[in-house]
Parts: C-alpha cells; sequence; structure tokens
C-alpha cells in the first residue's frame, strides 16, 4: 500500500540483504500528472508528469521557455482549478493560467507538448528550427570560470537536494554565480521539470535573464534542457552525464558553454571552452 505525502511518496517494501528478507516502510519521488490550462481560452495546453511542488513556477517557466509569455506581466494570475462540481473542491493536478488582457498566444508549437513525460519531450530538427525562427538571441555574456569552481558544483548541488536525500529518485537544477555559489534549486522527477521550475521562480521574481549564471541539472542535457536554457540566457550548462547532439547543436548556434560528464576533477567541453579560464 502506497501513502502519499507531497512530494513523497510512504511505500511497504521487501528488503532481500544476505540470503534474508525484511519487510520495512521507504519513500518514493511521487509522480502525477499536472495539467496546464490558459485562461480565458479554457484550453489545455500540456500535461507533464511532474513531482508536486512549485506548479506554478513550473506553468510559467514552461509558458516562458515555449514562447507563450516574454516576462512576469504577461501573467495576470496562476492558480489551481476549482471543481464547481464538487463543491469547489481545488484539483491541485490542474492549473490554470490567465493571460494579460490582449496577449493571444501561438498554440502551434506546443502541439508536441500535449503529453510530456518524465524523460523528455519530442524533440528533432524541426524544432531547433521553431528556436531560430522565435528570434533568441545569441548568448554573449562575458561570464568566465575556472575548471576548480566547476568541479564544486555537483557536491553542492547534491548537499542541497532534500528530496533525493530522502528517496533517491529525483533529478536537479540549480543555478549557481561566477564563484560558483548556489543561488537556486529546484527538484522533479523530471530534468524539463526542474528547470522549468527553476526558471519559473526567476520569471516570476523578475530575475530574467540569468546571463550572470550557471545551471547544472542531473542527468544529461537534452535538446528540451539546451532550449529552456537558451530562452532564459543562460551561458553555462552544466550536466553530469553526457548530452544529446541536438543539445550540443544548440548550444553551438546560441553561444552557450556546454559541459557535460561533470565527475570529480573531470568534465568535457562541447561547445564554448573560451568561457573555462585555465590556469599557466
Amino acid at each position: 500500500m502506497n501513502t502519499q505525502t507531497g512530494s513523497k511518496t510512504k511505500a511497504t517494501v521487501w528488503v532481500v540483504e544476505n540470503g534474508k528478507m525484511r519487510l520495512r516502510q521507504d519513500h518514493l519521488t511521487t509522480e502525477e500528472p499536472l495539467e496546464i490550462r490558459l485562461v480565458p481560452l479554457q484550453k489545455t495546453i500540456a500535461v507533464t508528469m511532474r513531482t508536486p511542488g512549485a506548479d506554478f513556477e513550473l506553468a510559467a517557466g514552461f509558458l516562458y521557455g515555449e514562447g507563450i509569455v516574454s516576462c512576469r506581466e504577461d501573467i495576470r494570475r496562476i492558480s489551481y482549478c476549482v471543481d464547481e462540481l464538487e463543491d469547489g473542491e481545488q484539483r491541485y493536478n490542474i492549473v490554470n493560467v490567465e493571460l494579460r488582457d490582449g496577449l493571444i498566444p501561438d498554440l502551434q508549437p506546443l502541439e508536441r507538448h500535449f503529453y510530456t513525460n518524465s524523460a523528455c519531450g519530442v524533440c528533432g530538427k524541426a524544432s531547433l528550427e521553431a528556436l531560430r525562427l522565435r528570434g533568441c538571441p545569441v548568448i554573449s555574456s562575458g561570464l568566465k570560470v575556472t575548471p576548480e569552481i566547476i568541479y564544486s558544483l555537483p557536491d553542492k548541488l547534491r548537499a542541497a537536494q532534500g528530496i533525493f536525500m530522502a528517496t533517491g529518485g529525483l533529478h536537479a537544477a540549480a543555478t549557481f554565480d561566477a564563484q560558483g555559489q548556489l543561488l537556486n534549486l529546484r527538484e522533479d522527477v523530471g530534468r524539463h521539470n526542474a528547470l522549468d521550475k527553476l526558471i519559473g521562480s526567476a520569471l516570476l521574481s523578475d530575475e530574467l535573464p540569468l546571463n550572470n549564471h550557471i545551471v547544472l541539472v542531473s542527468g544529461r542535457s537534452s535538446f528540451e534542457i539546451l532550449q529552456k536554457s537558451t530562452t532564459a540566457g543562460v551561458p553555462i550548462v552544466c550536466s553530469v552525464s553526457a548530452p544529446s547532439s541536438l543539445a550540443v547543436s544548440v548550444a553551438k548556434e546560441f553561444g552557450i558553454t556546454l559541459i557535460g560528464f561533470l565527475r570529480g576533477e573531470r568534465f568535457n567541453v562541447y561547445t564554448g571552452w573560451d568561457r573555462i579560464v585555465m590556469k599557466g
């Protein structure tokens, strides 16, 4: 039997160790769908599997990354859906986003997101072309860092991952400054959701663009990670695993320093090596 407790879910598991079996309580990362609706269009634009928590930031970051909104003022209000047929009960898996008056978004690019799983959305060269057509500028930030700063980031990320420590099954995205200080962190069952929450937090706090920040994501760097980072103006994107070929293409085209396989005192630089300052 499972008992849901927000971002964590209690579960009974049987542990087999040294030839013996025992029963104990464990925690799992909660995974539930979140439906994002635009008001007053009453139109569902995306359904994503996510870990509950920071849902408004997730919705805001998603809309920003897809070009539906360009600033905090484009969003008038974000709220959970209220089911009028169920005595006004709030439905925490449906978020309504009310846009400012007069904003009529182009929703066609969102068709690929009608259902997005926790791993990655639909990617491809057509998506790269759509990013070009949106007019995203090449990131010209003068941010430069030493290898030692990059080396230090994964340990700081893990130390701040509260839910991961309890469940062992969660991704994270975090921003750091030029000195490697952790500025913000969000967790989710999906890497791209964690980054949406992170960027959504910056959007709602009027902190965009993130042109003096480093972003680190757990897992690999996919197209969507680079797409979202590009729209947020992030000059350096790091991951602990490999990037995809399309992620490298996006980073190269939009001037992002892309770092992968960041483990211990080693990493690969796929694009933008000139932002890494070597000693001697």
